[in-house]
């Protein structure tokens, strides 16, 4: 039932992303800081899932990027992106999606992440694998970072910190190793998981960005932590993910402590 709720629901918040998707007279806003847009589209595919959810499960907590803590004495948490990639959507790039995942007494058991616009549905839960479409996916081969192709992010407001994230991107790029910025950290991360990219790294996520994406990476076989090598916990804004071969090697590179 958690999992035909978890499918529904993503369904129903992509089902609005499709509908207002280049929409001329959508209506948009900036929240706290630069760039940092929100959508009426936002806001539709958040009431949506939370219906779909509420619907089954009206004792739950919700974590939403919009709408915040809906605070439940529920083990199950609900934690939701209803438009990850929202400048992208805004300006009718593709690369955007739905990311709702599932948190049980502080464990992500289950998460999926549907860009509809370009029929993508991933799907992941703990300790039964991956899939893009009902088909197994699995991270990539790539031994090597040099050899690898990469993805990371900015945050919107530039984080003033050694070794911040121009700092770090300028290590990858000075080596000629190829690092793509889609837009996304959850189409990000299950890229990663599908074998497009071998590795991701960013400074700045919430954990509606990354909480179903991460549980993509690791069900497809690659690995996910902080960029200490700790496990990762989507409520701190480090991570590194990748296909695990080039992991510790990542790590060097990300904390500058590679030649």
């Amino acid at each position: 039932m958690l999992l035909e709720t978890l499918i529904k629901a993503t369904r129903a918040g992509a089902a609005e992303l499709e509908r207002f998707f280049n929409q001329k007279d959508l209506a948009i806003s900036n929240k706290e800081g630069v760039n940092n847009l929100v959508t009426e589209a936002d806001h539709a595919a958040e009431k949506a899932i939370i219906a779909a959810i509420q619907d089954v499960y009206p004792d739950h907590f919700i974590l939403s990027e919009e709408s915040g803590e809906m605070a439940t004495n529920s083990p199950y948490k609900w934690i939701i992106d209803p438009i990850d990639g929202t400048i992208n959507f805004a300006n009718g790039i593709p690369i955007c999606c739905v990311s709702v995942g599932l948190e049980v007494n502080g464990v992500i058991t289950m998460g999926a992440v549907y860009n509809p616009i370009m029929n993508e549905f991933f799907l992941a839960e703990k300790g039964k694998g991956a899939t893009l479409n009902g088909k197994p996916i699995h991270v990539s081969d790539k031994a090597e970072v040099l050899t690898s192709c990469l993805v990371t992010g900015f945050p919107y407001t530039f984080l003033d910190m050694p070794n911040g994230p121009l700092e770090c991107f300028e290590r990858f790029i000075r080596r000629g190793v190829p690092v793509r910025r889609l837009g996304s950290a959850a189409i990000d991360l299950c890229w990663v998981a599908a074998g497009r990219f071998d590795g991701f790294f960013e400074h700045k996520l919430n954990a509606w960005d990354s909480a179903a994406g991460f549980l993509m990476v690791e069900e497809a076989g690659g690995i996910v932590t902080d960029f200490t090598g700790t496990y990762y916990s989507p409520y701190q804004p480090f991570i590194l993910a990748t296909n695990g071969k080039i992991h510790e090697d990542m790590l060097l590179w990300v904390n500058g402590k590679k030649n």
